[in-house]
């Protein structure tokens, strides 16, 4: 999620619970009280919810016509029950819940923190299966606010990174827990609805359409994505047959259009590196909206629409921020991180490919790149902590974790890796891990092992420095580089071409 050079809009997430009137005359009737709960992510402590395993989310959202008015919505949640419970806690912090069902009868809840809690008329027992269906609304951020629904222009879109899909539906919303999508989406006459995944149908009555779409892969909550607007779009085809869609705002067709063309010769660069593209589609999402980022979004990357018709970015850093988005298509989505500690695996592999496809395309040389990265690198882990233990965010900042250690700082560490084992046995070993952990989730300690494995020793001695230590390494084939001294300012913005030491767009 990289800031674009034309913004540095600090992010703040909201997470006030807002249940409302229907959650207060629906007490829990189990003697001990309401209480959120997590999985214990170091950074994220009450994200996700133990007992239970999701297989799908069946979302249906029916917007009004208007991105003030909250939009109102059914969320129905398969899930695969790992521990005996007598109650279940869904993560969900802004909308009201009008009634929740599960199995077919309805259930007692109330909200504790941020969390729905579920109580339950018969006990699930580990191993069971269960159908947990919410009746809610769904409500973009209030203003000056941010987190999920993003509004734009003409109607609304999501960024839910890294712990705000529980703004916009109940889940269990954390990486380690993906699962299969549905969305129906209904809009008035006028808007088109696009979401993550492959179209499933539409249906239009009463001067209204309801666009629905499915996922064919697993995907995490944080990369979910539903656009509904004032919007064309754009069909083409991809290497291989893929479809390709993109969104687009319709009164920026036109200067949108020579940009997305190049997706398809995007695509076919990432595959050399990194194999097979994982999905069955893919596509960019124009939004008209200053957001500060963009969103490696499953299948449907979020832009901001300002990026693709401000004449005064230059081709190569246009071209590779669109790169790392793509990119993190295999290295953050279709292989999801453990923990919110491993994001260095997402943004340090998509920063790698963003910085090597500007050195192939755009001339920006790579080494120079990593070099000024190295010389910085002691005042971000001050500033923020190692690439792959980075400190928890501040209260009320918790994309504060998108540090530059983790882009810059985890392309480093790449770098440093390639430079150790050779560029035969890293190409290989990048490779084998979106293969190795394709729709799934893995962490820092799996690529360690499997680069040991592919380097034919083992590399904890080598990579525990540069993923842990408090201070950066000596890199390979460069002794004469040096760390400048380090500074203890806490960094603001992730760090992309333009925001690096040094670094200009011209």
């Amino acid at each position: 999620m990289p800031l674009t050079p034309h913004h540095h809009a600090t992010r703040r997430r909201a997470a006030t619970a807002l249940l409302g009137s229907a959650v207060c005359v629906c007490l829990l009737a189990a003697s001990a009280p309401a209480a959120p709960l997590g999985i214990g992510d170091r950074l994220f402590p009450h994200l996700g919810n133990p007992g239970y395993d999701v297989l799908s989310y069946d979302l249906a959202l029916s917007y009004s016509g208007s991105n003030d008015q909250p939009l109102q919505a059914v969320t129905t949640i398969d899930a695969r029950v790992t521990a005996d419970l007598d109650r279940v806690n869904l993560d969900f912090a802004r909308g009201t819940v009008r009634s929740v069902d599960v199995d077919g009868r309805p259930a007692a809840f109330t909200g504790a923190g941020e969390d729905l809690v579920i109580t339950l008329e018969d006990d699930l027992d580990e191993g069971e299966s269960t159908r947990i269906t919410v009746r809610h609304t769904s409500d973009p951020a209030p203003a000056g606010r941010e987190g999920g629904w993003v509004r734009t222009a003409d109607g609304l879109a999501m960024a839910n990174q890294a712990d705000a899909a529980h703004l916009v539906f109940p889940c269990n919303d954390h990486p380690s827990d993906k699962a299969m999508f549905t969305f129906r989406i209904t809009a008035p006459d006028g808007h088109t609805a696009v979401a993550g995944g492959l179209p499933a149908g539409v249906d239009r009555a009463r001067g209204a359409t309801t666009w629905t779409y499915r996922t064919l892969h697993p995907m995490a909550t944080e990369l979910a994505q539903v656009s509904i607007g004032r919007s064309t779009v754009l069909h083409r085809t991809g290497p291989h047959g893929l479809p390709l869609r993109d969104v687009v705002p319709t009164r920026h067709v036109a200067k949108a259009e020579p940009w997305l063309a190049k997706t398809p010769g995007q695509i076919s660069w990432m595959e050399e590196k990194a194999g097979r593209y994982p999905f069955a589609t893919y596509g960019l999402l124009l939004a008209d909206a200053s957001t500060g980022f963009a969103l490696e979004t499953q299948t449907l990357s979020l832009f901001e629409r300002e990026m693709f018709t401000d004449p005064a970015l230059p081709a190569w850093y246009v071209e590779s921020i669109m790169v790392h988005e793509l990119a993190h298509q295999w290295f953050g989505n279709s292989v999801s991180p453990r923990t919110w500690s491993d994001l260095w695996l997402n943004e340090g592999h998509a920063t790698w490919y963003e910085a090597l496809y500007a050195q192939e395309k755009g001339g920006r040389s790579l080494e120079a790149r990593m070099k000024a990265a190295y010389e910085a690198s002691d005042g971000w882990r001050a500033a923020g902590g190692p690439p792959a233990a980075p400190r928890p965010p501040e209260p009320g900042r918790k994309t504060g974790i998108f540090r530059p250690n983790v882009y810059a700082g985890g392309a480093l560490v790449l770098y440093a890796l390639r430079e150790e084992i050779g560029r035969t046995a890293f190409e290989r070993l990048e490779r084998e891990w979106v293969t190795r952990h394709r729709d799934g989730t893995a962490s820092t300690s799996d690529f360690v092992r499997l680069a040991s494995g592919i380097a034919g020793r083992d590399l904890t001695g080598f990579l525990h420095p540069w993923l842990y230590g408090t201070t950066t390494p000596p890199m390979p084939g460069h002794p004469e580089w040096r760390a400048a001294a380090r500074d203890a300012t806490p960094a603001r913005r992730p760090v992309t071409p333009a925001h690096r030491p040094g670094a200009s767009r011209e």
